[in-house]
């Protein structure tokens, strides 16, 4: 019952740091906000602008890089969408993927049912690569490969944090948590799905490319979006996670080989993490 009631105040809880996150204090009160953060997290700076650029922790929090990454020149090269560490991938297995070691979840669960059978159908024995983004890390979240992408779907549901802990104890956590599902076709029209993930304190996430998608609000109801005209280059920004969370990666069968010794690494935005076959 305990759990359950987590649960159940995970929005709440969200919303209201999520309140407080964006709220921009005095400057002094600022800086001991930031510096605290900054501190007790772990965060690395060194790649960003100075502490005091940032007028809120959520400034912060989805702060931009000051120069743009090294990117591979390999035409059929996926690279991390986001600095991360890497805490399941692999083959799925009869549309199973693990979150974790010891506990998986249903792809089509994940996706939803506002996909054709038809459509999960080729990821169903395909690969996959799960992202987690601590609270220390980037957090904005960039396309892996020239890439199209043709619906996104929202998901309301909990927000449960996706760190180890919570993946060892929570039974399909990412099913359960809500998500923004995009299904995405590359220049050969080869089909893969980026699942970005909510998760506790996690009050927003956002993509650049359409502004009419609102997480972690009263809604209920799962939404779609189609497009028609929605290509990116690789490395082009998808949008920001307000604090840590998770991706999800789901390729068709026979599309791509996963980069070796990936499970438990950590990678930065730009790292190549597959290669099309």
């Amino acid at each position: 019952m305990n759990f359950l009631i987590k649960a159940v105040w995970t929005n709440a809880i969200s919303r209201s740091f999520g309140t407080f996150a964006s709220t921009k204090f005095p400057s002094p009160i600022q800086m001991v906000i930031n510096y605290s953060y900054v501190k007790l997290m772990g965060v690395d700076l060194s790649a960003f602008e100075e502490i005091d650029h940032y007028p809120s922790l959520n400034a912060l929090f989805t702060r931009k890089l000051v120069y743009d990454r090294d990117l591979t020149t390999d035409p059929n090269a996926f690279i991390s969408p986001a600095d991360s560490l890497i805490t399941a991938e692999g083959e799925v297995k009869d549309a199973k993927a693990l979150q974790i070691k010891g506990f998986d979840y249903d792809v089509r669960e994940l996706l939803t049912d506002k996909f054709e059978p038809s459509e999960i159908a080729p990821v169903e024995n395909g690969k996959y690569i799960n992202f987690y983004l601590s609270p220390k890390d980037y957090h904005r979240y960039h396309a892996p490969i020239d890439m199209t992408v043709l619906r996104a779907v929202h998901v309301p549901g909990l927000l449960y944090p996706v760190n180890e802990k919570y993946l060892h104890i929570v039974p399909s956590l990412f099913v359960k948590n809500e998500r923004v599902v995009l299904e995405c076709i590359d220049n050969a029209n080869r089909l893969f799905f980026i699942v970005l993930v909510g998760a506790l304190n996690v009050g927003k996430m956002t993509l650049g490319f359409d502004e009419r998608i609102e997480t972690n609000t009263d809604t209920k109801e799962i939404q779609v979006y189609d497009y028609e005209n929605v290509t990116l280059k690789r490395g082009d920004e998808l949008g920001t996670f307000m604090m840590g969370s998770t991706v999800v990666m789901l390729f068709e069968e026979g599309f791509v080989d996963l980069a070796e010794n990936l499970n438990g690494k950590k990678v930065r935005f730009g790292d190549v993490v597959a290669y099309r076959n």
